[in-house]
């Protein structure tokens, strides 16, 4: 009988491969996006396509705006990707391309190509896997993390599109279609994402603001003798007093 990883395993192989501690205000994204791509990664009925991959580097940049020391971002993306039996690179190419090709897309090219009406050579292989893995497979598992992929398709190809909630929700209306998906469940993902990005820029604004008065009321108590001042690293949000480390996460 196969062993199926769980959750502590991946736990344990993530932390394995970032051995730095988490940023505290970015710790509960961090853990939230690794359960959820764990519990994809072990369901029968998932298989990797370009679509999630772009969900997946797109909520993670999205949610770890701001990260101190920004040299360890990448190390916690690799150990994600790396903890659930995954390849950071691949995640990250299929990301890039499938974006670069949404970017210079119109949406009604971008719908045509994902029914397989047109085909682009660049990203020929990278149409095949979806047409395989979602809209031509009955058992598709579809996840929050999917439907930011679709997001960031329509967000990528046409910003001012997004930002027109009728003009949106037709444009998910017509994917979800083409796709075989829950419109139902596409929305309601995507209405929780949005508003936890809004969330996440709220506090990181907030903790700017904090470490900034913080600052200037450390530079006015000091008497100006040519003494230094020794002020939080500005750089390190969870350094800020009374960081919101719990307004915003991944999932919730």
């Amino acid at each position: 009988m196969n062993n199926v990883r769980t959750v502590s395993d991946t736990k344990r192989a993530f932390y394995t491969f970032h051995t730095r501690p988490i940023n505290t205000i970015y710790r509960r994204v961090v853990e939230e996006l690794m359960v959820e791509m764990h519990l994809l990664s072990v369901n029968v009925d998932f298989s990797y396509n370009p679509i999630y991959a772009l969900g997946v580097v797109t909520a993670f940049e999205r949610f770890m705006q701001g990260y101190q020391p920004e040299r360890d971002k990448e190390s916690i993306f690799n150990a994600l990707c790396q903890a659930v039996e995954g390849d950071p690179k691949r995640y990250r190419q299929d990301a890039e391309r499938l974006g670069l090709f949404a970017k210079n897309a119109s949406t009604p090219e971008l719908m045509a190509w994902l029914r397989g009406e047109t085909h682009k050579e660049e990203v020929g292989d990278l149409q095949q896997q979806i047409l395989e893995a979602i809209a031509h497979n009955p058992n598709f598992k579809y996840s929050r993390l999917f439907a930011i992929g679709v997001f960031g398709l329509l967000e990528l190809s046409d910003p001012a599109l997004v930002k027109d909630e009728k003009q949106r929700v037709e444009a998910l209306k017509t994917i979800a279609a083409t796709l075989n998906i829950s419109e139902d469940k596409l929305n309601k993902d995507l209405e929780l994402y949005r508003a936890n990005v809004d969330k996440m820029e709220q506090a990181l604004a907030t903790i700017a603001d904090m470490l900034s008065a913080d600052r200037k009321k450390r530079q006015q108590q000091t008497p100006d003798k040519g003494i230094a001042v020794t002020t939080p690293d500005t750089d390190d949000p969870s350094q800020a007093p009374g960081s919101p480390h719990d307004k915003a996460s991944f999932g919730s």
